[in-house]
């Protein structure tokens, strides 16, 4: 079993910056990728950005220049800084992990971030 704890949300402005945490409860090193999903009201939950074991990266058109995830395995943490923040990007944001061993998919209980002014 992998707990997922994320942090770090909350409102800042338009053109604003935030930096979320996804705390694990398992080295990530064991996780064959992580990730990080939103879910606006009234839609479905997207993929927000993602980092392969290998940290290899990929984002979603949406945030390509303004968001950087990263990670640090000394830390069992993975990390989304947000830049150049606009008011679509008002989400809930969830982290989110696959086991590399049985293939198992773990979410954390989501972080609000709400851009506005």
């Amino acid at each position: 079993q992998v707990q997922l704890v994320e942090s770090g949300g909350g409102l800042v402005q338009p053109g604003g910056s935030l930096r979320l945490s996804c705390a694990a409860s398992t080295s990530i090193i064991r996780l064959n990728a992580m990730a990080w999903h939103r879910q606006a009201p009234g839609k479905q939950r997207e993929l927000v950005a993602s980092i392969s074991r290998y940290g290899s990266t990929d984002y979603a058109d949406a945030v390509k220049g303004r968001f950087a995830i990263s990670r640090d395995t000394s830390k069992n943490t993975m990390y989304l800084q947000m830049n150049s923040l606009k008011p679509e990007d008002t989400a809930l944001y969830y982290c989110f992990a696959r086991a590399a061993v049985t293939s198992r998919d773990y979410w954390g209980q989501g972080t609000q971030v709400t851009v506005s002014s």
